[in-house]
């Protein structure tokens, strides 16, 4: 018993090639999606690589979208240019206004993951999409506002505010990934395992 307990944890421990793939593959679109530039309209540049991100956590769910994510922060850290702009090193991740949407990305990528676990199968697209702004918005942001307040000196509500700017286009990355996701997900079932309610897992 004490054996097979062993064997099953281990197994759901072990990433298998598949998997390592799909990490590797996300992690190079986020890198891909910043080839485009950024859009410097503020201290924040805005860039298409959150929609990376947000397809991360929709598509490979929290575990795989989270690791998908730190793949890339990690090549990042050690001086790659991966950040829009040629950006990388270790500076994006401690002084710069835009370090803490970068630690976001963790977090937005793994609540993706895990709301869209548990609406899978189905993956219907409203809650999708309450789902995808939850995380992919209101998680970035929770962490990206505070940072970018404190490396630039300024109040909460003044860093709040000039967030405002960023939201019509993140809402559109919102829609683009629900219906990319969608799309995935009715293609290739099984991509997520589906998370299930505690009530349901006590009772088994």
């Amino acid at each position: 018993m004490t054996d097979t307990i062993r064997s099953r944890s281990s197994t759901r421990r072990t990433l298998p090639a598949r998997d390592l793939a799909q990490i590797a593959v996300f992690a190079a679109l986020i890198a891909a999606l910043g080839l485009a530039g950024p859009l410097n309209i503020g201290p924040v540049p805005i860039t298409l690589q959150t929609l990376g991100v947000m397809l991360a956590g929709a598509i490979l769910g929290p575990r795989k979208g989270t690791l998908a994510v730190l793949l890339f922060l990690v090549l990042t850290l050690f001086g790659l240019p991966l950040l829009a702009g040629g950006r990388g090193g270790i500076g994006a991740f401690t002084v710069s206004p835009a370090a803490g949407y970068l630690y976001g990305w963790l977090l937005g990528a793994f609540v993706i993951g895990y709301l869209t676990a548990r609406l899978m199968p189905k993956y219907p697209f409203w809650l999708a999409l309450g789902a995808t702004i939850l995380g992919g918005i209101g998680a970035v942001y929770l962490i990206g506002i505070p940072v970018m307040a404190w490396n630039l000196g300024l109040p909460l509500w003044t860093a709040a505010g000039l967030n405002l700017a960023f939201i019509p286009g993140d809402l559109i990355k919102v829609v683009v990934t629900v219906f990319v996701a969608a799309q995935v997900h009715r293609a290739y079932p099984g991509l997520i395992s589906r998370i299930p309610r505690r009530s349901a897992v006590t009772a088994e």
